[in-house]
């Protein structure tokens, strides 16, 4: 018989808000890093977020216990998971050079599906069969926007595909956040992750941050990845501040979120971050949504919403103990 799973006490509606932060500073990041990604490399983007963003991460260390709380029995499973955290961000901007903000997006929200599911054999979490309708319904919602019957892209399936290999990247880091979070502060957890893209940034400094590697190449994604250093001028410096601090927020709330509730709670509320991208590519860039665009947002959007009904429901007329999973 397995031994059960040893969870963090449930804080349902704490949780979704925590998500509903992270989610929404998640699409001011991409907006950030779409926008700078002509003229620097990501690993120079990354370098000055997380090094901007490690400050304010150990501000909230100090808030929520002391340098102490960054102390772990289980260095390797933070390892795991902050080379996981990177593999996805890597894929996903890589990408995000080429591909319209949404159209990313709405590939990258496969992410939300697979934990769900995800959770049910590594965490040992019970969805019930409202849930899962909603989890079919929201998957539709992004099949559909995803337009299967054909595309207009001109981009390789290869690029297609990064966000993708991004999602199945952060699904499994979301279960992890989930195993960690019983014993290590959200906080310690944005440290640890800020420090690994440190280290990953200059490592690709060291080997490209010359250029050399970019001289010749014509593939926008290529470029994005390898071209050379250039110090950030004029109000470049203030999106740069914004990356930091984003990523400090991002880091705290996300790791918070799955801390407090059950994966299969969290997740679809990740979804707002569809329709967010969607608001971004029409302001800043003047990408205008086609009807299917607005059709999977309300089929995702809609899933959502009946998961907070559902738990709102149940939290009302079957009070649980703490830690303990509701369906």
């Amino acid at each position: 018989m397995r031994a059960p799973v040893v969870t963090a006490p449930q804080n349902t509606a704490a949780a979704i808000g925590f998500a509903l932060l992270g989610v929404t500073m998640i699409s001011i990041n991409d907006v950030l890093i779409k926008q700078l990604s002509g003229g620097y490399p990501l690993h120079q983007m990354i370098f000055i977020r997380s090094a901007i963003g490690i400050i304010f991460s150990l501000v909230l260390v100090q808030i929520e216990g002391g340098f102490a709380i960054l102390r772990t029995h289980t260095p390797g499973l933070h390892l795991m998971r902050g080379a996981l955290v990177v593999v996805s961000n890597l894929t996903f901007f890589t990408a995000l050079a080429v591909l319209p903000l949404a159209e990313a997006t709405a590939l990258f929200f496969v992410a939300p599906l697979m934990i769900t599911l995800l959770s049910i054999p590594l965490l040992g979490e019970r969805v019930g069969h409202l849930r899962l309708t909603a989890v079919s319904v929201g998957f539709a919602g992004v099949v559909l926007m995803m337009r299967p019957w054909g595309s207009e892209t001109e981009v390789s399936r290869f690029i297609l595909f990064l966000p993708v290999l991004a999602a199945l990247s952060y699904s499994l880091n979301q279960i992890l956040t989930r195993r960690l979070g019983v014993t290590t502060r959200a906080s310690a957890m944005a440290v640890y992750i800020q420090g690994i893209f440190l280290v990953v940034s200059l490592l690709f400094y060291l080997l490209a941050g010359d250029g050399r590697y970019a001289e010749g190449v014509e593939n926008g994604s290529v470029q994005f990845l390898l071209r050379a250093w250039v110090w950030p001028e004029g109000n470049d410096q203030w999106l740069f501040l914004g990356l930091g601090l984003n990523s400090a927020i991002i880091g705290f709330a996300l790791a918070q979120a799955y801390r407090l509730a059950d994966a299969a709670v969290v997740a679809p509320f990740e979804y707002i971050g569809l329709p967010l991208a969607i608001f971004w590519g029409w302001v800043i860039w003047g990408e205008v949504p086609v009807p299917v665009v607005w059709a999977g947002s309300a089929l995702i959007l809609g899933s959502g919403l009946l998961v907070v009904i559902r738990e709102r429901f149940k939290s009302r007329r079957l009070p649980l103990p703490l830690g303990e999973r509701r369906q």
